[in-house]
């Protein structure tokens, strides 16, 4: 799976981050990175709260 943001879209508020810091971190700069563009399976179901939680829904898994 791979993880895809669209930035245009993300506010950077760390939501993401919060669940699954494995995968996300919002730096001093304010914008938010991808750790992990392709986490492991053992991430999944924190990678899907986090797209499922995301304010903006910016945030999708490509399979």
């Amino acid at each position: 799976m791979k993880v895809v943001v669209d930035f245009d879209r993300c506010e950077s508020n760390a939501v993401c981050m919060g669940i699954a810091p494995e995968i996300f971190e919002v730096r001093d700069d304010d914008f938010l990175y991808i750790l992990q563009e392709n986490p492991g399976e053992e991430l999944r179901a924190k990678l899907e709260e986090s797209v499922r939680l995301c304010p903006k829904q910016a945030i999708a898994i490509a399979e």
